[in-house]
């Protein structure tokens, strides 16, 4: 906790963080629910003459580790919403994951924080792994609008480098139709997409952040954080970012590395892209899939109808 604190004051002195300019904070790395909400508290004293007054705290939970006491303490310092990192409510699914919990942890967790006041809460479903079938998925989805959430994570499972599934490819496989179908699924019973992954009646704030391409701190090993044409890493090994916390490496962004960024995020989300953005020929070309109805055109903005095609729309328009 030490290093947070040395890494927060500098981070907010880079920032030149006024009295209260934080607008959203965002506890994960998907293990917040493993450190006791004492822990959390001298965090908390100390942000507090930076917080907005109606700010979004959110804390990603694991649902085996998201107790009664954890979520009741949670909220007690603050905390406003919560994010369970829930996955599957299929026990053989669970297992292919590697995940500790068990489906009905997952609900127990769910409606405990809803007992205890959590007026925002959220889950994360995967889907595209080994096993996966429409009836499974549905069976996931039915499952998560019985319980007392107003907001839905949809996500594609990813092999990455230095993962628990790096030397087993054959984990994941997505196919189009079928995140298409989820999609249209979490839409048709009542929850609005507002950007690839995320669906919500309530739509998160801190997500929007990114999407609006806000600039942001990001504290902890392995965090990333944005102000103005910079981005800011730093160390992702524990042990060494506990020993120099300050110490990060930095990333140059040119104007038209943002621009080229705006868009892709642009119409990946429903903030859409400025019609201001872009030159001429751009123009023409957003122009050409509004007539092909493929993109909208409201209040001087470009939106687009199917964020699945976003990498294709952003290279035609750039192109």
């Amino acid at each position: 906790m030490v290093s947070l604190f040395i890494q927060l004051k500098h981070e907010l002195k880079r920032f030149n963080a006024q009295k209260e300019s934080i607008e959203t904070i965002f506890i994960g790395g998907g293990t917040p629910s493993t450190v006791a909400p004492e822990l959390y508290k001298d965090i908390f004293t100390f942000l507090k003459p930076y917080l907005q007054k109606n700010i979004e705290i959110t804390s990603e939970a694991n649902p085996n580790s998201a107790s009664y006491e954890w979520l009741e303490g949670m909220y007690e310092l603050g905390v406003n919403r919560i994010s369970f990192g829930v996955q599957s409510f299929d026990e053989t699914k669970l297992k292919v994951l590697n995940r500790a919990h068990s489906p009905q942890m997952a609900k127990d967790a769910i409606k405990n924080a809803k007992e205890i006041g959590f007026k925002n809460l959220s889950l994360d479903l995967i889907y595209a792994t080994l096993g996966d079938t429409k009836e499974l998925i549905l069976h996931d989805i039915n499952i998560a609008f019985t319980l007392p959430i107003n907001h839905i994570s949809a996500y594609a499972l990813t092999i990455g480098e230095g993962t628990a599934f790096e030397h087993k490819p054959q984990m994941s496989s997505e196919q189009l139709e079928i995140t298409s179908w989820i999609f249209d699924t979490i839409k048709d019973k009542g929850l609005p997409q507002y950007e690839i992954s995320n669906f919500g009646e309530y739509q998160s704030s801190h997500n929007l952040g990114y999407w609006k391409y806000t600039d942001y701190m990001g504290v902890g090993a392995g965090a990333v954080g944005k102000l103005d044409l910079t981005r800011f890493y730093p160390n992702p090994d524990i042990e060494e970012y506990i020993l120099n916390p300050c110490v990060m490496r930095e990333e140059s962004l040119t104007s038209e590395d943002k621009k080229i960024e705006q868009y892709f995020l642009g119409m990946r989300s429903c903030v859409g892209i400025y019609a201001d953005l872009f030159t001429s020929q751009e123009r023409k070309q957003a122009d050409i899939l509004v007539q092909e109805n493929k993109l909208d055109f409201i209040d001087n903005t470009f939106y687009n109808k199917d964020f699945l095609l976003a990498d294709e729309i952003t290279l035609f328009l750039t192109a």
